[in-house]
């Protein structure tokens, strides 16, 4: 091989080299990400059962027949209310929490890992605690109540508690991480932006608006958009604690896909309850980034 043979298979070489570093991530992401998204979209328009061989064409019916059922706009207001009051009590408590614990002391560091425990407990394991907690004939929260003269709650049974008590559990137990990671944003905020304040007689709230909150936005932004995104997929919660029930009144939009896909053996309406999720997290995605993404401050 001549010399300028050689130094054009090495440039070449040179060239596909970083393609060929990163090539692994892309096949993963091929795999487990881009090809179920076109494959979800693919099975939204056939009628199978997940058994028969052959599926049916039928277009945008399942998208119809799923946007003409009750039952499925209710499913859909559960998950953006559930979605709503998780993502902001939360992300509020957790701000709250981290405010308040964020000196570096050997109080506070115990106190955070009171707080952050229940999120590394598994969702199962959680569920079933608080099955025991919101029992209605013998749960410790009514036997609380009782004490007081109140009568027993049906937490998980009554339409008009199951969602908010559901609610109150995923804060529970998300409140720990998100006042963790705002901890350690708190942390790292330069001491000499307070020290100007005080010398300036600046207030409290005037400290929190110009220089606590623009110095965590850009934490507090990823952890809206986290928190989001797993509260619009929660499923093991209600699968284990309420399976949709009682009368709906706790179903999701992912527990729903479940119930279509697996128990119902409708592929193709599940398929369509996941385009539309994926649709409702693609365009709050795009509205939160074009519309706070500028509001936040990386410097």
């Amino acid at each position: 091989m001549s010399g300028r043979q050689r130094s054009g298979a090495k440039s070449v070489f040179t060239m596909a080299k970083p393609y060929l570093v990163i090539a692994p991530a892309l096949i993963i992401l091929a795999v487990f990400w881009i090809y179920p998204i076109f494959n979800m979209g693919y099975l939204s328009l056939f009628k199978w059962d997940l058994i028969s061989p052959k599926m049916e064409f039928v277009g945008l019916d399942n998208f119809k027949n799923l946007f003409s059922d009750a039952a499925f706009w209710q499913t859909l207001a559960n998950t953006l209310i559930y979605t709503v009051f998780v993502v902001g009590l939360g992300v509020g408590l957790g701000l709250l929490i981290a405010l308040y614990l964020h000196e570096n002391t050997k109080t506070n560091g115990f106190l955070q890992a009171v707080v952050f425990s229940p999120y590394v407990v598994s969702l199962a394991s959680v569920a079933l605690l608080w099955l025991w907690i919101m029992n209605k004939d013998f749960g410790l929260l009514n036997s609380i109540l009782n004490v007081f003269g109140i009568g027993p709650v049906d937490w998980l049974g009554d339409t008009n508690f199951a969602l908010p008590s559901l609610i109150a559990i995923s804060v529970w137990k998300s409140v720990g991480y998100d006042s963790l990671i705002l901890v350690s944003a708190l942390q790292g905020i330069p001491k000499h932006l307070y020290e100007a304040a005080r010398l300036d007689h600046a207030g409290k709230w005037a400290t929190f608006s110009k220089i606590t909150f623009p110095m965590i936005s850009p934490t507090m932004f990823f952890l809206v958009i986290v928190d989001v995104i797993a509260s619009l997929k929660v499923f093991e919660t209600i699968q284990i604690m309420t399976a949709g029930g009682p009368q709906n009144a706790t179903n999701t939009l992912v527990y729903s896909l479940y119930e279509y896909g697996f128990q119902f053996n409708k592929v193709g309406t599940a398929a369509a309850i996941g385009v539309v999720l994926l649709v409702i997290i693609a365009v709050f995605s795009v509205i939160y980034f074009k519309l706070l993404a500028k509001r936040v401050h990386y410097r």
